[in-house]
């Protein structure tokens, strides 16, 4: 008798792999730029279908993501179709733009107080300027995302009022951003909170694609993750191993791991030997900068349990070979 197997995360959300921007963010050690355009490549071989490559903050406040531009434009420009580069005003679209980049995530903070430690200006001083980025974007034949950051908690400001969020994805300012890309910064929220913000924006922003971008400090990534997909998002980010946080937000943690992510939704592509390919590939990053794995799948595939086809060189994974 054939034993049915587990069915796919309903809905379906796509995962954007973010290591190579906010999971270098905080790192002592640098990633080479050539091992960089390698991860890239190794993600979207194994089937991951979109990732965040690199910032354009400034390089002496974030000296991992220095390279960014020179990461830019080692790519190709269909490997550059499935890529993401931060961005924070206008300035910075048109340089990355110039490098080759097509795709920008237009990022600045609910709360005036994280906004000024990360970005140097005020909330109202940045969506001011957003329609110039959004030109910019778009007469670089490119797209831009509105990204939200501390849309649930601030290290500074505490409780964020979702009102605020709602109001800011309403701004007519912001209009001409293809996404809404909402984040957890420092991993504080609960799924029924994380719910009912994507609800609104889902109902209010049905003609956007909603982004969540979740950290996994007080452990509910993935909760956090799937409760925001049930209630309308249609991607979620994560990055190799847990890696990252905001070097601009006290109490920030690690993004939820991709492995976990990929592991709960099982999107069409995702097989035991394709998350076995993504295990190696993050170990090998990790290993390079010396940070520690703290993803859940990952240890799990290493385990002993060989009659799970999951694990890493299981008996059940032996027996397609």
């Amino acid at each position: 008798m054939t034993i049915p197997q587990p069915r796919s995360y309903t809905p379906q959300a796509e995962l954007r792999d973010v290591t190579l921007r906010d999971g270098l963010q905080l790192t002592a050690k640098m990633l080479p730029t050539e091992l960089k355009v390698e991860v890239i490549r190794e993600l979207l071989a194994i089937g991951v279908p979109a990732l965040e490559i690199g910032s354009m903050a400034r390089p002496d406040l974030v000296p991992p993501l220095a390279d960014t531009l020179d990461v830019v434009s080692a790519l190709t420009p269909e490997e550059l179709d499935k890529c993401w580069i931060w961005v924070a005003t206008p300035r910075h679209v048109e340089k990355a733009a110039a490098a080759g980049a097509r795709h920008f995530q237009y990022c600045f903070s609910a709360s005036d107080s994280h906004n000024k430690a990360n970005i140097g200006r005020n909330t109202e001083t940045s969506v001011a300027a957003m329609p110039d980025a959004v030109r910019i974007a778009s007469e670089a034949g490119g797209s831009i995302q509105l990204c939200i950051a501390t849309a649930f908690t601030c290290p500074f400001e505490g409780l964020i009022d979702p009102r605020r969020v709602w109001a800011i994805a309403a701004d007519p300012r912001t209009d001409g951003a293809s996404d809404v890309v909402v984040c957890d910064t420092i991993g504080q929220a609960i799924p029924t909170q994380v719910g009912d913000l994507i609800r609104g924006l889902a109902t209010s922003n049905a003609e956007r694609r909603i982004v969540f971008h979740g950290h996994d400090t007080w452990g509910l990534g993935v909760a956090n993750s799937l409760a925001a997909i049930d209630a309308g998002a249609t991607m979620v980010d994560g990055s190799l191993g847990g890696l990252g946080g905001c070097p601009f937000a006290p109490g920030a943690s690690g993004n939820t791991s991709s492995e976990d992510l990929l592991f709960a939704l099982r999107p069409h592509w995702l097989t035991p030997d394709s998350l076995a390919s993504l295990v190696r590939l993050s170990e090998k990053v990790l290993a390079e900068i010396g940070e520690p794995n703290r993803s859940k799948t990952a240890q799990g595939a290493r385990s002993s349990a060989t009659a799970f086809p999951w694990v890493i060189g299981g008996a059940a994974a032996e027996s397609t070979v």
